[in-house]
């Protein structure tokens, strides 16, 4: 049987996701066979596995973090918001229906509980040791009679749990104490530390706060990790996308592109290569008086695509995109955003919202009808003689994956169609993407086809090219990068964790 820590926090977004990372790397390094778990995760950004189920990406990076391929067992259950109070529910990587947060909560969350159980038993058998992340706050009293993911999970397991707060947003000692007052008596036992986060400046100068803490609710701090800037670790959701927003607007660079922040965005995770090349300011655009004028405009995913696209014509973003590639500004639209650049979509069966029919950017001749079943594929993507602002590229081995529910094709015989799936989900079987004839917009179902390290330089000193400057010099190597950071992570975090003592708790158990 497996060892367990958990990892909780005050609220939602303190830290537990990159802390979980942490611990994973760090078990990882000392030779263990250990693997993240979060019974459920609410995100609009996912991930593919190799078996085409579908997961949280918080999950995908842990698992790389512990030097595993991700798989489904590590996230049982997946909620994503699709709008009116409602989220899609995925169990076990498969979609099961979309419920209200009351129907969810009330009546299938305990049902969902015997699928985490057998996930458990499963990591339990295979593993030395399980890193748990919790979600939100386990002092939720509203929500607490059907929560599976915080203090179920851990009165399950009897997992020691380390509690965290996030002090760069302030409040943390009110925090961690309040958040222990409001818990029973049972759990409050389970929490074996406390663990302060983002913390920036003289350490000692907060001992007075720390001793206090320990006097106060007679838990140990465990841990005071200082703010880790630049992480180059993927996260999950629009918390994290506002702070991305912020650094990146402080950014010179070459080239400009702007993102369309949608209100459903998904999959933003997408275009964090490009953001991290120095050449690049990545922004994202709510607004039509923001577009300004960018090198290229990108159309990401999104988890209700028709909504989304009447958002754009509402806020007026469709009518400055428009205009823009009027002007000549390049497009590029990925999953969602490849069906907006079409002609028409349509959802008969009201697949994702109640709008049946709605008129696209009509930059690109398609026609997508959103079907009953959704697909979930791991794919590897050969493009040849992509021909974009008068260049052209080409790529072997691309490796991403696709989520979605609509079907498109093509209605302009002038377009050509030079993204080529060469094995989808272990087949081997064609499939498209769209570029346009002028060769400023294209389009395709892929994700993660920024990842491709050659392929992104290409696009970017095209990009370059058209502005006058010379190609960049050098490619990076995104893997290298992602596993580096891992490794910093882990350092920092042992450095000013109390690991022996965590290690002390973890082997405490039966």
């Amino acid at each position: 049987m497996a060892k367990h820590i958990m990892l909780m926090g005050t609220s939602s977004h303190v830290g537990k996701s990159i802390l979980t990372t942490a611990l994973c790397r760090i078990f990882y390094q000392d030779g263990q066979r250990v693997v993240p778990f979060k019974a459920q995760n609410m995100a609009l950004n996912s991930f593919v596995t190799r078996d085409g189920d579908e997961m949280g990406r918080a999950q995908v990076a842990q698992a790389e973090a512990a030097g595993l391929e991700p798989f489904v067992d590590m996230n049982p259950v997946l909620l994503k918001p699709t709008g009116d109070a409602k989220s899609q529910v995925v169990l076990m990587g498969k979609p099961v229906g979309n419920m209200t947060a009351r129907e969810y909560h009330r009546g299938y969350s305990l049902k969902a509980f015997d699928t985490v159980k057998e996930a458990l038993a499963r990591l339990d058998r295979d593993y030395d040791t399980i890193v748990i992340e919790g979600a939100g706050s386990p002092a939720e009293v509203n929500l607490k009679a059907n929560d599976i993911v915080n203090m179920r999970v851990a009165k399950y397991l009897q997992a020691p749990v380390l509690l965290i707060a996030d002090i760069d947003r302030g409040g943390a000692l009110a925090s961690l104490v309040g958040t222990l007052e409001l818990l029973e008596e049972d759990e409050r036992a389970l929490i074996r530390g406390l663990i302060i986060n983002k913390f920036r400046g003289d350490v000692s100068l907060l001992q007075p706060a720390l001793d206090f803490l320990e006097e106060k609710t007679g838990k140990p701090v465990l841990g005071v990790i200082h703010h880790i800037e630049a992480l180059g670790i993927d996260e999950e959701d629009s918390v994290s996308l506002d702070e991305m927003e912020a650094k990146e607007g402080e950014k010179q660079a070459d080239i400009q592109l702007a993102v369309i922040r949608t209100p459903k965005i998904s999959n933003f995770t997408d275009f964090d290569a490009l953001a991290g090349e120095e050449d690049v300011r990545l922004t994202y655009v709510r607004r039509a008086e923001e577009l300004g004028n960018p090198d290229l405009i990108l159309l990401g995913g999104s988890k209700n695509t028709s909504e989304d696209l009447l958002y754009l014509k509402t806020s007026g973003l469709a009518d400055a995109i428009l205009e823009r590639h009027r002007s000549g500004t390049p497009v590029i639209g990925i999953c969602g955003g490849y069906q907006m650049l079409g002609e028409r979509i349509s959802d008969p069966l009201e697949t994702e919202s109640s709008i049946g029919e709605i008129e696209g950017l009509s930059l690109l001749g398609l026609h997508t009808v959103f079907a009953a079943e959704k697909q979930t594929n791991q794919a590897t993507a050969s493009i040849s003689g992509l021909s974009f602002c008068g260049e052209t590229v080409s790529a072997e081995g691309l490796l991403g994956y696709e989520i979605h529910t609509g079907q498109t094709t093509c209605t302009r015989g002038a377009e050509t169609h030079p993204f080529t799936i060469t094995r989808r989900s272990g087949e081997i079987m064609a499939g498209c993407g769209t570029v346009s004839e002028d060769g400023l917009v294209f389009g395709t179902y892929l994700h993660g086809l920024f990842d491709h390290d050659d392929f992104r330089r290409s696009i970017l000193n095209i990009l370059r090219k058209r502005k006058g400057l010379p190609p960049a010099a050098g490619t990076r190597n995104l893997h290298k990068e992602r596993q580096a950071a891992y490794d910093r992570l882990a350092e920092k975090c042992r450095a000013e964790l109390d690991m022996k003592t965590i290690y002390r708790l973890i082997g405490e158990q039966d």
